[in-house]
């Protein structure tokens, strides 16, 4: 089994190391991937002590962000970024996914045109 691509169902996102991102403390934009070095609690959907999100080291990947070492709501996670995005409605390896989920494929396709007309 690989840690590549992994799909979490409590954040409804794709996970793991082939998966690039941001890291989900707010504010913070330090580019990342999903993988488990970077999952706050270290383990898979961050174990059950931790919020399972993704953070730079600073931030507390690998170990607890602060929020859920201090037992708060964890923060709001970031959003997928564009090259992501591009790579899932491009990519020969995502046809299967884009077909069978024609609803995400459209929503994907609107936030990469919004990011387009905004940037």
């Amino acid at each position: 089994m690989s840690w590549a691509i992994g799909y979490d169902e409590h954040w409804n996102r794709d996970v793991g190391y082939g998966v690039p991102a941001t890291c989900d403390h707010a504010g913070c934009g330090k580019q990342l991937d999903r993988g488990l070095s970077y999952v706050c609690g270290g383990l898979p959907h961050g174990g059950e002590e931790a919020c399972g999100l993704f953070f730079c080291e600073q931030h507390g990947g690998g170990h607890q962000c602060a929020r859920c070492a201090a037992g708060a709501e964890p923060f709001a996670p970031t959003p997928d970024v564009p090259v992501w995005m591009q790579h899932k409605l491009t990519d020969s390896s995502w046809q299967q996914w884009r077909d069978e989920n024609p609803d995400e494929v459209a929503q994907l396709r609107a936030l990469l045109n919004k990011d387009n007309t905004n940037g």
